[in-house]
């Protein structure tokens, strides 16, 4: 998943404005376990295009500084690559990516 969302250039298109971040959800996490600072927030985004239709959603860590925690980039959950949709699914905490064709109207 990481390997298309870098080659997808997601981020990059988010930071030049071609999508708009949606936070979904925005929690503090468990500190201990995160080993991030105080007051950091563990988000979901929703990457949406100017139709509002989601192309991504990433994990990410958001410092009370606007960087960004762990690896220093968004962890991808969901990509829209054309009309395929891949998305991480967890069984038994091992992720696997799993592909879904979109139905188009």
């Amino acid at each position: 998943m990481r390997k298309r969302f870098n080659e997808g250039r997601y981020w990059d298109l988010l930071k030049q404005g071609q999508y708009i971040p949606l936070v979904r959800e925005s929690r503090h996490p468990a500190l201990m376990l995160a080993k991030e600072p105080f007051c950091t927030q563990s988000q979901m985004v929703s990457y949406v295009d100017q139709n509002n239709n989601e192309i991504a959603r990433v994990h990410q860590y958001l410092r009370p500084d606007g960087t960004i925690g762990a690896s220093g980039k968004p962890d991808p959950k969901r990509l829209l690559q054309g009309d395929i949709l891949y998305r991480l699914k967890t069984a038994r905490g091992i992720a696997k990516e799993i592909r879904v064709k979109e139905d188009t109207p």
